[in-house]
């Protein structure tokens, strides 16, 4: 690598977490609430590229994680009492939990076997969530409208339904995601995962317990994807199904594929493309979804690599 390619690196992401900050005080409001939700979701692609971009495993189940963080802490808000934060901890605990109990058997797989079981794991995780709807209300959901008291540091008080505090919030959360996901992949462990990526069996010669990376992988991308989901039913309000469905495992990995597999910033720039192509396309006619398909299919032929990854290649070699 490129002596100077993790200072390049460092300041790339650096203008882009102040550009997004800074973007707050001229967006009107609509856009403001929209780049908010917009970070919240790009860094639970984060966490899905951890997997798929740099350890090269594709997971059809991270929804399973995302409505995990979700659901424990919209449960300890809506059923317990709890506050935000301690919430939002105990949900971050039990995804990491969630997280190492999947890998630890999913990883006995490989390839499109895995594939299925993560699948497999997702739907058992959906069908949980209607079977047991005492606790989770079944399809409908529920809102923490009512139930969420203001976080309160110090003397000043934060109510999490005012647009600022979402969008500081959302990227604090999205600031957190891509500078540990940078900082993996420009280590000594972020190589050993794209070693396996490229070469599982020249890896293990190696002396590399792969098995063992590729658990810390899981377990990383399970936990920033359960983090998003956390966030997202403190910030917004609500908890529902449809978030464990497995259209919410396939948009990460939309995102992903637009944006740049393996890529740092490519899950930002694939969300950000996809929610805006969606909004502006079913303003315009109810099958938005097939001009939304067409233009991702000519996207993905134009640019195979996603576009961080036609850039890094063109012009950003040094780009992680």
């Amino acid at each position: 690598m490129n002596r100077r390619a993790p200072r390049k690196t460092a300041m790339l992401m650096a203008g882009v977490l102040v550009f997004l900050f800074l973007l707050q005080f001229i967006l009107p409001a609509y856009h403001h609430s929209t780049f908010s939700k917009i970070m919240v979701l790009a860094s639970y692609a984060v966490g899905f590229n951890i997997l798929l971009g740099y350890t090269g495993l594709m997971s059809l189940g991270h929804a399973m994680f995302f409505s995990t963080g979700m659901y424990v802490t919209g449960i300890c808000v809506y059923h317990f009492g709890l506050t935000g934060i301690p919430a939002l901890g105990i949900g971050l605990i039990i995804t990491v939990f969630v997280s190492m109990l999947i890998g630890a058997v999913a990883l006995r797989t490989s390839g499109v076997s895995f594939l299925i079981v993560t699948l497999m794991f997702g739907q058992t995780a959906f069908l949980s969530v209607l079977y047991f709807d005492q606790f989770t209300l079944g399809q409908d959901g529920f809102t923490l409208t009512k139930e969420l008291q203001p976080l309160v540091l110090g003397s000043t008080s934060f109510s999490y339904t005012d647009p600022n505090f979402k969008y500081n919030a959302a990227w604090l959360l999205f600031a957190v995601c891509l500078i540990l996901s940078n900082l993996l992949i420009l280590s000594p462990i972020g190589r050993v995962l794209i070693a396996i990526r490229e070469n599982e069996e020249r890896t293990q010669m190696l002396g590399y317990n792969t098995y063992l990376y590729k658990l810390f992988a899981l377990t990383l991308s399970g936990t920033l994807s359960g983090l998003a989901g956390s966030v997202h039913a403190l910030l917004f309000s609500y908890v529902g199904a449809t978030f464990a469905e497995i259209h919410h495992s396939i948009a990460p990995l939309l995102w992903t594929l637009l944006g740049g597999v393996g890529t740092t910033l490519g899950p930002l720039v694939g969300t950000g493309i996809m929610h805006y192509l969606i909004d502006f396309t079913s303003g315009w006619t109810s099958a938005y979804l097939l001009i939304v398909g067409a233009i991702l299919v000519l996207l993905v032929i134009g640019a195979p690599q996603g576009l961080m990854g036609m850039i890094r290649q063109k012009w950003m070699q040094w780009l992680p």
